[in-house]
């Protein structure tokens, strides 16, 4: 957890041009600020099994999709929207101007190490043009600590493709790559 006396860390993704501060940490609970640059993709329709977020705007506006593919909410400065576990959502920049918003999880485990890895990856030129990254026993062993169920794969196909490559990546220490990425600054 963050001390006060403690400066947030500040990493800033290359490829799309995010920059997230990781403001609180932790298992049970974490809170990342995130700014978007005008236009930005953010994220694909998904939803987490066990995990809630609520998005907070501190900066322009934010438009996300939930519950239903086309049920879109503009969320502006001081306004927030909680999206409880199993409930779809996606997020990402309409305007012509940076946003900047608040993602408070609830339990957090997993989703520090994926966006950490997410960002360093970026970083080191081990992603595509999107930010995702290119080597895939990498991106199904951050899906499935995240938390996350991509939406449009049916959940049977795409739970037993992510368990497949992640017990490949373990018999290859795939995890070993990705762990610089978690506690260490890679700004």
């Amino acid at each position: 957890m963050l001390t006060t006396q403690q400066q947030p860390e500040v990493i800033v993704n290359p490829v799309t041009g995010d920059r997230m501060t990781i403001l609180e940490t932790g298992e049970a609970y974490s809170k990342i600020r995130f700014d978007l640059p005008p236009k930005a993709k953010g994220s694909p329709l998904h939803y987490h099994t066990e995990m809630s977020e609520t998005f907070t705007v501190l900066q322009g506006c934010l438009e996300m999709e939930f519950g239903h593919k086309g049920n879109r909410r503009t969320l502006y400065a001081g306004e927030s929207l909680h999206v409880p576990a199993g409930v779809h959502h996606s997020f990402h920049n309409p305007s012509d101007d940076w946003v900047a918003f608040t993602s408070e999880n609830k339990p957090a485990a997993g989703f520090e190490q994926f966006i950490r890895s997410m960002y360093g990856l970026a970083i080191d030129g081990k992603v595509n043009h999107e930010g995702m990254p290119t080597n895939l026993l990498y991106f199904a062993l951050l899906l499935k600590k995240a938390d996350i169920v991509l939406v449009g794969i049916p959940r049977v196909v795409q739970t037993l493709l992510v368990n497949v490559l992640v017990r490949l990546g373990d018999l290859m220490s795939v995890e070993r790559s990705l762990v610089k990425y978690w506690n260490k600054d890679v700004k």
